[in-house]
């Protein structure tokens, strides 16, 4: 067959609200739920925060207010406001801002003047005021279009911005905030600008000792191995421990973006710390011991970042700005001189330090025989891992055809045994879904070395699978998704699989890459209507919505739901559980409660938590069908086998 007519009529010039609609994951990454701290809600949210932020760095304004309710955010800034006659202009036109002017924005957060613009296009309704000198001036759009300009009146209101808007529910489809990722967010900020005020719902943050507090939010104190070191100097600030945990955990900014992928200025801060440690103690020490359980927090002001992708989550830039030196050379000459400086003045934290180092040392060559063996059977397997169904895209891609957007949707369902693994397999987008199938209940690994998991094939085999055995800077896929059945044994294998994450690669929980996958209890249907439920409420609005007596399927594993129907369910519609680090978490406490010696209390947890479900009045006699009801004493017996 000929192809359709190619000419004139086929070229078509979007305006600029068009391109972003139509295209919006080029300008904020993937749009998501809300399930995820990625998710293009949380983007639009920083957009929107950055431009305060900005106004805070150049000396205007100590206080930045952030609601959210109902779905609709608002910021107000104390700064300078925008100039009254482009309040209309920096919110819809591009290359339109205050940031193209190096001596005014030097360091600025956003440079592009994309942010607030991406916000107003992607919203279904978007406000904002601006206060100068007793007057005020307002503008109200939708989907980028200008609905309403106000005429300039005065005010008593201080100086400053207002944006408010609604995330259009027809692009960000049953969106949902999570107070804990953007409390998150806004904690970021208050430790990058120390003294700032943020005030979200009604609740204040602020940090006075900068990323010094940041470490000591994340790391209780009795896991801290020395007190946090804390460096600072020109646009450069770090802070420094080791814990007890396996892997190594960093939290790193740019000029106050988060840069959850790092980038050259991460990898010179580790070479810096390697280099400063190795000058001090005189010896050789192997890289890998240094680094082993070390958690920082770096952030450094570039002049004119690149980042390699619109999100700005990896720094590519490799020099600090025009005249000045390398990324690489700065901070490593930083950390070879301060941090070096620093140990000779506090020779009891340069001791402990040593401790941790030499710690590393002997697990790392106790599992060294282990390891090669484990690897060699690893590499042997993956020629035909019948274990893995892989997609075509990977989240550490660099191939260029490979979108962002792809990148961040990249997921892996881990499940168990061949029923529920074929299911998603035949379901799942090739191109970025990936299936790792279990064999049955893995081992549990508390308490134990990392050498389990070299020992352990299963476990082996998973690390490889995700390319995490040096640490998640190479993960291959942006969510690892947990899926098992929901009941007594999938909650029991759930509980494994997130002791071996959380005690071996607990930055990679730290990361926000660790999810549940949610799956239906029941179909509901009829002939005209099917509806999937996930909970007994929704399962008797279903019942409601239908009238007359619909048939009820209680789905008691993966296995059974079909290909067809499960292609929804990790699809658009796919609900993920994200697996979130709360305040001051103690790893070793949480796990020790769930998968140490048994307890009494643990047994109790698990009896009063024990999904009961009860199926529909089927019989029209007003009593309910038992369709799974577990009794104490089989609960009683999961506790104790879990």
């Amino acid at each position: 067959m000929a192809d359709a007519t190619y000419n004139e009529d086929n070229i078509r010039s979007l305006d600029w609200k068009e391109h972003i609609r139509l295209r919006p994951g080029m300008y904020i990454g993937k749009l998501g739920d809300g399930t995820s701290p990625d998710d293009g809600i949380y983007i639009l949210l920083k957009e929107v925060i950055d431009n305060s932020i900005d106004e805070y760095v150049m000396g205007h304004g100590n206080r930045i207010e952030v609601n959210i309710e109902d779905g609709v955010a608002s910021v107000r800034d104390y700064g300078r406001g925008i100039p009254l006659g482009k309040v209309v202009d920096v919110v819809s036109k591009m290359n339109t801002g205050g940031k193209y002017d190096s001596k005014a924005f030097k360091k600025s957060v956003g440079l592009n003047g994309v942010g607030l613009k991406a916000t107003n296009a992607l919203s279904d309704e978007f406000s904002v005021y601006a206060v100068r000198e007793g007057k005020m001036k307002k503008a109200d759009f939708s989907l980028g279009n200008l609905v309403k300009e106000h005429n300039q009146v005065k005010t008593k209101e201080a100086n400053g911005t207002f944006i408010s808007y609604h995330a259009d529910p027809a692009i960000f489809k049953k969106f949902k905030y999570r107070s804990d990722f953007i409390e998150n967010q806004l904690w970021n900020y208050a430790y990058l600008n120390a003294g700032l005020k943020l005030i979200y719902n009604g609740k204040t943050l602020v940090s006075k000792n900068g990323l010094k507090d940041l470490l000591e939010r994340k790391v209780n104190e009795e896991l801290r191995r020395y007190p946090v070191i804390h460096l600072k100097g020109d646009d450069m600030e770090v802070a420094i421990t080791h814990g007890n945990a396996y892997g190594e955990t960093y939290f790193s900014f740019v000029n106050g973006q988060h840069t959850t992928q790092g980038g050259t200025h991460l990898n010179a801060f580790k070479q810096g710390l390697v280099e400063a440690c190795q000058k001090h103690y005189s010896k050789a020490y192997d890289r890998k011991d240094i680094l082993s359980s070390v958690v920082a927090a770096v952030a450094i002001k570039v002049e004119d970042p690149i980042f390699e992708s619109q999100t700005k989550t990896k720094l590519g830039s490799t020099d600090m700005g025009p005249g000045l030196p390398t990324v690489s050379t700065f901070m490593r000459n930083f950390m070879v001189e301060h941090f070096d400086n620093f140990l000779h003045k506090n020779p009891t934290t340069a001791e402990a330090l040593e401790k941790r180092i030499k710690q590393s040392e002997r697990e790392r060559k106790e599992i060294a025989g282990i390891k090669k063996l484990a690897n060699a059977r690893a590499k042997k397997a993956n020629l035909h891992n019948k274990k893995l169904r892989d997609c075509r895209v990977q989240y550490n891609s660099n191939n260029k055809k490979h979108t962002d957007e792809q990148k961040l949707a990249t997921t892996i369902f881990i499940t168990e045994g061949d029923s529920a693994s074929g299911s998603i397999t035949v379901a799942r987008d090739v191109q970025t879904q990936a299936v790792f199938s279990l064999r049955g209940k893995p081992l549990n690994c508390f308490g134990q070395t990392k050498k389990v998991v070299y020992e352990n094939e299963e476990f082996n085999l998973l690390q490889h699978a995700l390319n995490i055995e040096d640490g998640v800077d190479e993960l291959r896929y942006n969510r690892v998704v947990i899926a098992t059945d929901a009941d007594v044994d999938g909650m029991h294998i759930r509980l494994l699989l997130l002791t071996f994450f959380l005690q071996f690669f607990p930055d990679m929980v730290e990361g926000g890459h660790l999810y549940i996958l949610e799956t239906p209890l029941f179909r509901v249907r009829d002939k005209q209507k099917t509806f999937y439920c996930y909970s007994e409420q929704e399962k008797q609005d279903a019942i409601k919505a239908l009238r007359g007596k619909p048939e009820i399927t209680r789905f008691k594993g993966l296995g059974e739901i079909s290909p067809k129907e499960f292609s929804d369910f990790i699809g658009e519609n796919i609900r993920l559980e994200p697996v979130v680090m709360g305040e001051n978490t103690d790893i070793d406490k949480l796990l020790s409660y769930y998968m140490g010696k048994n307890t009494p209390d643990r047994q109790n947890f698990i009896i009063d938590n024990l999904r009961i479900e009860l199926d529909a009045d089927m019989d029209g006699d007003g009593t309910a069908d038992v369709d799974q009801l577990v009794s104490e004493k089989e609960a009683k017996a999961a506790a104790e086998a879990a």
